[in-house]
């Protein structure tokens, strides 16, 4: 294997005396075969965005997750500590692994992902550096613009010029965007662009229309928050990026999913959902705990959600709120933490 590029392969290992497999798949039309499951950096960050974890536990989940057939590991400069322990977890063993950060963060200060984000050249080519720095690598698979930005702000800026000037030179392989409804709209016919990164659950699915369209061009996308924080399984004690509170609980309820779960957990119904979902190439979990990992592990590998069920979801989700279209997107989620450099 090189680059993480895979022909039609099954990685597997053994959980709990099961052996578990991770199907990959073409990640878009960029070369690349990627697992259905990627792991989320932002866990790994340290406090205040996340919990307290060591450098050694770190390590344990993530080589867990490398174990357990993921092979697509997303960070970013914002996320504190996550592309340094990212780094050391995979050092000797790049070539195993396809790497995604991001960049258009603020370089200066470290005060994290709530700080102004900025897409000049010089802004863009600092962040690169410090990330392959972190990582321990002289590339990165994919380099996707963190925030939201507009095509104006990085034309005018001059930042897409200098994610095109690191691409040509090798050092980042596949230009992305992480990002959201309302700026997501404007990207869609940006051919530089590759990769697109967006929220995505059961219980949130105003993406999912510009998701299908995305896709149908060739390019991978790679959902976040498909299991909203783990809101369905924490008796609601969270609040999913993007939503208001108590906004995931009452369309959960209103849907009324539970009736749909036939002996599945909430988190696998949430999972196997999301991976239904013909549009989406990849997604992401993220946890600093080992066990939480091999159950959403075992649950990807029962693969998608019966069509009549898939449907029949659809159908009441729809009903409840959360559908295709230009939903409200609330500010949520843990604030970033603050680093000195």
């Amino acid at each position: 294997m090189t680059d993480g590029r895979l022909e039609g392969s099954r990685h597997s290992a053994a959980i709990g005396g099961h052996e578990a497999k991770l199907v990959r798949t073409d990640f878009g039309t960029t070369g690349y075969a990627a697992s259905r499951l990627g792991f989320g950096g932002m866990e790994l960050s340290g406090p205040p965005r996340s919990v307290e974890i060591s450098e050694g536990q770190s390590i344990r989940v993530l080589h867990a997750a490398f174990d357990f057939g993921i092979n697509y590991f997303d960070t970013s400069i914002d996320y504190g500590l996550s592309e340094e322990r990212i780094g050391v977890a995979f050092k000797g063993r790049r070539e195993n692994i396809i790497l995604a950060t991001k960049c258009g963060c603020d370089v200066s200060n470290g005060s994290g992902e709530h700080a102004p984000h900025v897409y000049t050249p010089e802004n863009i080519r600092k962040g690169v550096a410090q990330s392959l720095k972190r990582l321990r690598t002289d590339y990165t698979d994919v380099m996707q613009l963190h925030g939201n930005p507009t095509v104006e702000q990085l034309e005018s800026q001059g930042g897409l010029d200098a994610l095109i000037e690191l691409r040509d030179k090798g050092v980042i392989r596949q230009i992305g965007l992480s990002t959201r409804k309302p700026y997501l709209k404007e990207f869609v016919d940006l051919d530089i662009l590759n990769v697109f990164q967006l929220p995505y659950s059961a219980i949130q699915r105003q993406h999912e229309d510009i998701a299908e369209a995305l896709s149908a061009k060739g390019k991978a996308i790679v959902a976040r928050g498909v299991t909203a924080r783990g809101s369905v399984a924490k008796g609601w004690t969270v609040t999913p990026v993007g939503m208001k509170e108590g906004q995931a609980q009452s369309i959960w309820e209103v849907a009324k999913l539970d009736e749909l779960l036939d002996g599945m957990s909430r988190i696998e119904f949430m999972i196997r959902f999301a991976l239904t979902s013909p549009a989406l190439s990849l997604c992401l979990v993220g946890t600093t705990n080992v066990s939480h990992l091999e159950a959403n592990i075992l649950a990807s590998e029962r693969g998608p959600l019966d069509a009549d069920l898939y449907h029949q979801a659809l159908k009441r989700l729809t009903e409840a709120g959360s559908a295709p279209g230009d939903a409200e997107y609330a500010r949520g989620g843990p604030k970033p933490p603050q680093r000195p450099r």
